[in-house]
């Protein structure tokens, strides 16, 4: 067990270098929109390219994020049944929806969006639009971040084992959203 607590820890320090990257990608996403406005009103001067790296980032934020938010547990939850239970039946229900259902739709993700991101990066595909970028970089968000996921995926699952095996000391604590 102590093996897989490292390597949960490791996938969670991956996964922090990868939710950093997401929150440049914001800030540089506000900078450039910022900048874009900026010289689009002084200067009557724009460019698609400005707003194709715009949305680049956003897709970058995104998909290198999720699993940051995964990691630290805010994620959307549909919790019906959730709030009933306490810590030791969450673990089991977060152990049920991390095997069953989000490792095999990850999967499902990265077997499809792996070929298109292929496609895009061989074809060296460019935006129809004048001045557009090249798309594969955005492409190559959709893989990557599902398989950033899927890992979080994994290490979430050895922590809950850990967890009801009485091996870990988290706190998976999920405060229900005020509605």
């Amino acid at each position: 067990m102590s093996s897989l607590l490292l390597l949960s820890r490791q996938i969670d320090w991956i996964t922090d270098k990868f939710g950093t990257l997401a929150k440049w990608a914001v800030f540089l996403s506000c900078f450039i929109s910022a900048g874009n406005a900026l010289v689009r009103y002084s200067l009557d001067y724009s460019s698609n390219s400005f707003l194709e790296i715009q949305w680049y980032l956003f897709a970058a934020c995104v998909m290198l994020g999720a699993a940051q938010v995964l990691r630290v547990n805010e994620h959307v939850r549909v919790d019906v049944f959730y709030g009933l239970f306490s810590g030791k039946g969450q673990a089991i229900i977060d152990l049920l929806g991390l095997v069953f259902f989000l490792a095999p739709v990850m999967i499902v993700m990265i077997y499809y969006s792996w070929p298109l991101f292929v496609k895009f990066y061989v074809s060296q595909e460019m935006s129809s639009n004048a001045g557009g970028l090249i798309r594969w970089p955005a492409m190559l968000t959709l893989p990557v971040g599902f398989a950033l996921v899927l890992l979080q995926g994994v290490s979430e699952i050895i922590k809950r084992v850990a967890w009801l095996a009485h091996k870990y000391e988290g706190e998976f604590h999920y405060e229900r959203p005020l509605q």
